[in-house]
């Protein structure tokens, strides 16, 4: 998966330090100007978001557009400051034994550029060792604030850039583990992994790599989406999918991926304004 971090290597830095002097709750209340610049001078942002409220059938206007800019910056800082502080954050579930029994057994963790994806490694009920798959453009200023913050121990980076087959075997040799592997399933890093089905009557391209590798390796798919509720609370949408070892592996993949799909769907129905994919989803 790679997406080109938005934000700034001085502006993350100011964040670090304004909520080290003056707590979390300054820092929500600054998004707001924060929110309003984006607001005035994101116009490429706009209009991608024009035609995604368009494909999805509902009202986009410029308070629409303002909370959509402020809710993912909620969510950005929370990437961030999760790396900083020991506050707990809470992730709400209807049920937290399922995908926890799933999770301690090694699966695919499948993400989507949705809600508070990039803060959720600090669920606290996530003990065993998380694998995560990304090739991700991060301004050298920013890569060098995050990494200099501490991380949960249990974390590892899989770097696409280093090669196909480096990797798979370390996807490979992680689920056979009984590790955690995180994944995109709504970008593919290469033309190889993209998958087009009808999103919203519309055909977009998915990540099929994460589908084909649980139908190869036998293990289950977690998919998450991390719904952004208020200060640092989350509430987890989650679901369950085993493939069809019965069908071919192209038959399996498809209805798996079509699966977790209509999930994307009902939940981006239910919480439109955190879609988080800032480009023409749909454009072939």
């Amino acid at each position: 998966m790679e997406t080109k971090q938005r934000g700034s290597g001085w502006s993350i830095a100011l964040v670090y330090n304004l909520y080290k002097l003056f707590g979390f709750r300054f820092i929500y209340i600054l998004i707001y100007p924060i929110t309003f610049f984006y607001f005035l001078f994101a116009t490429n942002v706009k209009d991608s978001l024009k035609i995604y409220y368009q494909q999805i059938e509902k009202d986009f206007n410029v308070r629409v557009y303002f909370e959509h800019l402020r809710i993912f910056a909620n969510c950005l800082v929370d990437r961030f400051i999760t790396k900083l502080t020991d506050e707990e954050y809470v992730f709400a579930y209807d049920d937290i034994d399922i995908p926890t029994k799933i999770l301690n057994n090694g699966c695919i963790l499948l993400h989507s550029h949705f809600g508070g994806w990039a803060a959720s490694a600090n669920m606290a009920h996530i003990t065993n060792k998380i694998h995560l798959v990304m090739k991700e453009v991060l301004l050298e200023s920013i890569k060098k604030i995050e990494n200099s913050k501490k991380n949960k121990q249990n974390l590892n980076n899989i770097d696409l850039n280093e090669g196909g087959i480096s990797v798979s075997i370390k996807i490979a040799n992680a689920l056979l583990e009984n590790d955690i592997v995180a994944m995109m399933g709504d970008r593919a890093s290469n033309d190889k992994g993209k998958k087009a089905i009808y999103f919203f009557r519309k055909l977009a391209n998915f990540n099929k790599n994460p589908f084909q590798i649980a139908y190869k390796i036998n293990k289950p798919i977690l998919v998450y989406f991390i719904v952004f509720q208020s200060m640092k609370k989350y509430k987890v949408e989650y679901l369950v999918i085993e493939l069809d070892k019965n069908l071919k592996e192209e038959e399996a993949v498809l209805e798996a991926m079509k699966k977790y799909i209509k999930k994307y769907e009902e939940v981006i129905q239910d919480y439109p304004n955190q879609w988080f994919n800032f480009y023409d989803f749909w454009k072939k």
